[in-house]
């Protein structure tokens, strides 16, 4: 197990400056000039000259590529072109709470798409199995901005039930709770359809099996079958479902973020992206990705906590 993580580590390598090329050549293809947003509009064409020299524009893209990894070597992520603010600063200050706007739509989401899943595959062909199809459908067909939308027209305009607009404060506080709710349900909510569609299919595939006939020929309750042979058997193709949809809730918080203008990475990337806030953007991008390397070894290590045959590799 030990030689496999490494090997995922090692693997990650390569990946991270894959991305950081990506990203940087993304950057460049941007018809706006770095140097110009920094120099204003007002500014002579030997001030946006003397800013090119001094951010290294002025350079060959190998040399500007081969700083910008020097640079980060050493944990310089440079300096907002914007607001003149170091972007590590920036990042570190929307970090906690994107991870907050995670876990609060994850630990609602996963355990109601297991339960939902897992009811549909014991209910087959019933109406419990009907209506979790069309929860299914629904969450995998419903774009987070629109689900977003009607839930800050409904809950939050119309009803006032919620706050939509920014984050309250921490979540020990009420204020906090309450500000973090309709975003958590909005990125959430896309979430539940996919895990309980899976979890559906992974279940129906283990209650066939041999070994759950032979539990229930033992005498088991069908609440010992279902959740220690049935589901937890079932679990490694959920497990892999829930970190690539992961993955892909990093891309959700973006929108998410910006239609409830949260603090968070996503919107702090959308707005370095529209302002051509270069380091800023570089910053989000090298931020995002690492955080979904990060989920995916979490999914490898509990593949090894699941599937005994990973222990052995």
């Amino acid at each position: 197990m030990l030689r496999y993580l490494i090997q995922r580590l090692l693997l990650a390598i390569p990946v991270m400056l894959g991305v950081l090329l990506i990203g940087f050549l993304l950057m460049q293809v941007v018809p706006t000039d770095p140097a110009t947003v920094r120099a204003g509009p007002s500014a002579t064409a030997e001030v946006v000259a003397e800013i090119r020299r001094d951010l290294g524009l002025d350079q060959p893209l190998t040399t500007q590529f081969g700083l910008y990894l020097w640079r980060l070597a050493q944990g310089d992520l440079g300096v907002s072109i914007i607001n003149n603010v170091p972007v590590v600063q920036e990042l570190g200050a929307t970090i906690g709470p994107t991870l907050e706007l995670m876990l609060s739509s994850l630990v609602w989401s996963i355990p109601l798409g297991i339960l939902l899943g897992t009811l549909g595959a014991y209910y087959r062909g019933s109406l419990i199995d009907r209506g979790v199809m069309a929860i299914s459908v629904a969450g995998v067909s419903v774009p987070v901005f629109f689900l977003g939308l009607i839930l800050i027209w409904f809950v939050g305009f119309k009803w006032q039930w919620l706050p939509f607009t920014g984050r309250g404060g921490p979540l020990w506080t009420l204020e906090g709770l309450q500000s973090i709710a309709l975003p958590a349900i909005t990125l959430g909510g896309v979430f539940v359809g996919p895990v309980a569609r899976m979890t559906r299919t992974a279940v129906l595939d283990v209650l066939s099996a041999d070994h759950v006939r032979t539990a229930r020929a033992k005498g088991l309750s069908e609440r010992l079958v279902v959740l220690r042979h049935a589901l937890r058997n079932a679990m490694v193709p959920v497990v892999t479902l829930i970190g690539l949809q992961i993955g892909f809730l990093l891309g959700g918080a973006v929108v998410t973020e910006t239609v409830f203008t949260w603090p968070g990475v996503g919107r702090l990337a959308v707005g370095a992206i529209t302002s051509s806030d270069f380091p800023m953007a570089q910053g989000t991008i090298i931020v995002l990705s690492l955080g979904f390397i990060i989920v995916n070894l979490i999914v490898d290590m509990l593949y090894a906590a699941l599937d005994p045959r990973m222990r052995a590799a």
